[in-house]
């Protein structure tokens, strides 16, 4: 059972890595601040508010993951979604650089006995994975929502993060040529 929870450690950091480097990926193209800071529509949040709040998220749920509540008293969620005249792109960036800091840091830590352990937020129980499966989810549905509202705000050529469209089978074949062999659930495999 330990492998399978060391396994489990090891898969979520490699997927929490996977999303903030499409998180990167698509704010690299993003070279327009005023793009970054401008919301799509009047009940729309910008590329800058939904970074803040990353931010602001995972440094709560992170900091002192183990010993302290997953919502901080330092904590402002509300603020996040408000640009305030010292939010420059700097900031944020340095920001969200603290923050993933953070998270990777207290994940690495994390042995496959803490994976028992009980952990609050806001003074709610969760088992430790489970607040790791909310932590992962939640990034991951902002992160899309990033990588999403940079596409549409950068004029010009789009790098693709993941697999370019029309490019779906040439992957498939690739894919299939790297893990060819025997089968191991066939007979004789």
């Amino acid at each position: 059972m330990a492998d399978f929870l060391t396994d489990y450690l090891r898969d979520v950091a490699g997927e929490f890595r996977k999303h903030k480097n499409y998180a990167d990926g698509a704010l690299r193209q993003l070279d327009d601040d005023a793009a970054f800071f401008r919301p799509l529509g009047e009940r729309s949040n910008s590329v800058a508010v939904i970074v803040k709040h990353i931010a602001g998220n995972l440094r709560s749920r992170w900091r002192d993951f183990l010993t302290t509540d997953g919502e901080k008293p330092d904590r402002d969620r509300d603020g996040e979604f408000v640009i305030a005249p010292q939010d420059t792109r700097l900031s944020l960036a340095e920001a969200w650089e603290e923050a993933w800091a953070i998270l990777f840091r207290e994940l690495a830590a994390l042995t496959p006995a803490d994976l028992a352990r009980t952990v609050t937020i806001r003074g709610e129980p969760h088992a430790v994975f489970q607040a790791i499966n909310r932590s992962l989810a939640h990034t991951a549905y902002h992160v899309g929502q990033i990588t999403y509202l940079c596409r549409l705000l950068k004029p010009g050529d789009w790098q693709w993060l993941t697999v370019p469209p029309g490019k779906s089978r040439e992957l498939n074949a690739k894919m299939k040529a790297k893990f060819a062999g025997p089968n191991p659930g066939t007979p004789g495999g």
